[in-house]
């Protein structure tokens, strides 16, 4: 994990995260995590890489991140679900989510929720939660009630 943590690639990806969503939300209202709190030990970070480019040159290309943050023993939380802009829609973001979730399966957790943003630019986010059944909900842990925010949740199997 901290190995994934330094690549440069993944701060890169990190920043543009956090920059857009600065952009989306007040400053006071944005809950994502920067790179030393992505080290928490109750926190897993998971990568999705791409290997070669369009050129046929040999090398790996980053093209999602996302993590599972344990808030308790039956309580997972995702956190830093993001995908690179020439990356959208290819199923990168879906591919982190579905590993996480079996993770949390594997965790024996009984929900997983998540806390997004509630303006436009989150719409797509959302929409990718609802088609594997997140439904959404009221705030959870220590978020407050915010105009700001959107909570879901999924109830594992």
């Amino acid at each position: 994990m901290d190995r994934e943590l330094t690549h440069p690639q993944v701060i890169e990806l990190l920043r543009e995260h956090l920059a857009g969503m600065h952009a989306e939300s007040p400053p006071d209202k944005v809950h994502a995590l920067d790179l030393g709190a992505l080290r928490q030990p109750r926190i897993t970070f998971l990568t999705a890489w791409r290997q070669g480019n369009d050129d046929g040159q040999a090398d790996h290309q980053l093209v999602a991140f996302g993590a599972i943050k344990e808030l308790d023993p039956l309580h997972g939380e995702l956190k830093s679900m993001r995908t690179t802009a020439r990356h959208l829609r290819q199923g990168a973001a879906q591919a982190i989510l579905t590993e996480l979730l079996a993770i949390a399966a594997r965790r024996g957790y009984a929900r997983v929720s998540l806390e997004t943003g509630s303006t436009h630019g989150f719409e797509p986010a959302m929409a990718m939660y609802r088609r594997f059944g997140f439904v959404e909900t009221g705030p959870f842990a220590d978020y407050p009630v915010d105009p700001f925010s959107r909570f879901m949740t999924l109830k594992m199997v």
